[in-house]
């Protein structure tokens, strides 16, 4: 299957917002209402869907969150659907899509990441859409730093785009959105660039696909999540796999990487980029040890410390993009042929 990108925003286009999984609690609603400002100050109009209730762990019924968020996706006057966050049970949603319907119908950018993870990566792989991981709604006021693009450029792209990461990250997990719900930008704290696990350089190309591990462990045996079919139809390019981990602990995410290991994920990479882990150590045994027991012995480059996941800055990454990534000395760069 061929990857279609859906055609670049443009001003006056129209943005769906949707939970497909986690709603928006009210303390959280001024921030809600922010980040659609946002939108329409860069141009845009936006509509707000019915499943945003955040009265339970969901914004709705499961059948209700499939329904909208397929028909946002299949409405030709929205051209680009982004959900306020992820959540807890997207994977509800996963038999109830009509993925065949997706694959005939002109794309839609479906933009997002944790829990939306569950969406983005079987649309592209079962309905061929290019899908764009990065920040979600609530992050969207935030400026892009230098060196990163925010998620509305890199949608509204019409070739190219390259990006370099910017060495500083943020070490709290999101900004006081109830106190200040108008932040718009990041306070990155940290030091920190990207790091070739055991040592040295490189710059490889692929087609990109990945996501959040902890969501895409419960998929990674089903046909809903079959990156090992994907890398032999694009194995005259390769692929570069990236994956990121947001709460796990050291010991579950080497199982979930071991996991991918076994269900065929790497057999076609050239590359494996992991995100800057925000999740915890365990003793003796650490997120990067994690990695190196799951993946160390693989004859393919592992890049450590990507600003791809839970640790801001989000680098915007598009599933089924052709990507050309470089390591030099700590100093990351994608480029990312959208087309």
């Amino acid at each position: 299957m061929s990857i279609r990108f859906p055609r670049p925003l443009s001003p006056g286009d129209l943005i769906g917002v949707t939970s497909p999984s986690a709603g928006v609690e009210a303390r959280m609603q001024p921030r809600l209402d922010v980040a659609v400002a946002d939108l329409r100050t860069r141009g845009y109009d936006v509509r707000v869907g019915e499943c945003m209730s955040a009265d339970r762990h969901v914004s709705a019924p499961k059948q209700q969150r499939a329904d909208e968020l397929t028909a946002m996706l299949l409405d030709p006057a929205i051209r680009a659907v982004v959900p306020p966050w992820g959540g807890e049970l997207a994977i509800d949603l996963v038999d109830l899509i009509d993925w065949d319907a997706l694959a005939s119908a002109e794309p839609t950018w479906l933009v997002g990441y944790s829990d939306l993870s569950t969406i983005l990566v079987p649309l592209t792989l079962r309905s061929g859409w290019a899908t764009l991981h990065g920040a979600n709604l609530m992050d969207s006021p935030y400026d892009a730093p230098e060196g990163l693009l925010h998620w509305t450029e890199v949608a509204a792209a019409t070739g190219p785009v390259t990006q370099t990461a910017p060495g500083r990250h943020r070490t709290a997990r999101h900004g006081d959105y109830v106190g200040n719900p108008g932040v718009h930008t990041y306070d990155l704290d940290a030091e920190g660039g990207w790091q070739v696990l055991g040592g040295g350089n490189l710059e490889v190309s692929g087609r990109l696909i990945g996501g959040c591990v902890e969501t895409l462990g419960a998929m990674s045996g089903t046909p809903y999540a079959d990156v090992a079919a994907f890398g032999r139809e694009h194995a005259d390019e390769g692929l570069i796999v990236y994956v990121e981990a947001c709460e796990f602990g050291a010991f579950d995410v080497a199982r979930i990487l071991h996991g991918f290991r076994l269900a065929g994920w790497f057999d076609e990479a050239t590359a494996i980029l992991v995100g800057r882990p925000m999740a915890p150590d365990a003793p003796g045994f650490t997120q990067h040890d994690a990695v190196a027991d799951a993946l160390g012995g693989l004859d393919l480059p592992v890049v450590l410390d990507v600003d791809c996941g839970h640790v801001a800055p989000f680098l915007p990454l598009v599933n089924g993009a052709h990507a050309r990534v470089v390591v030099h000395n700590g100093r990351g760069e994608v480029t990312q042929e959208l087309g």
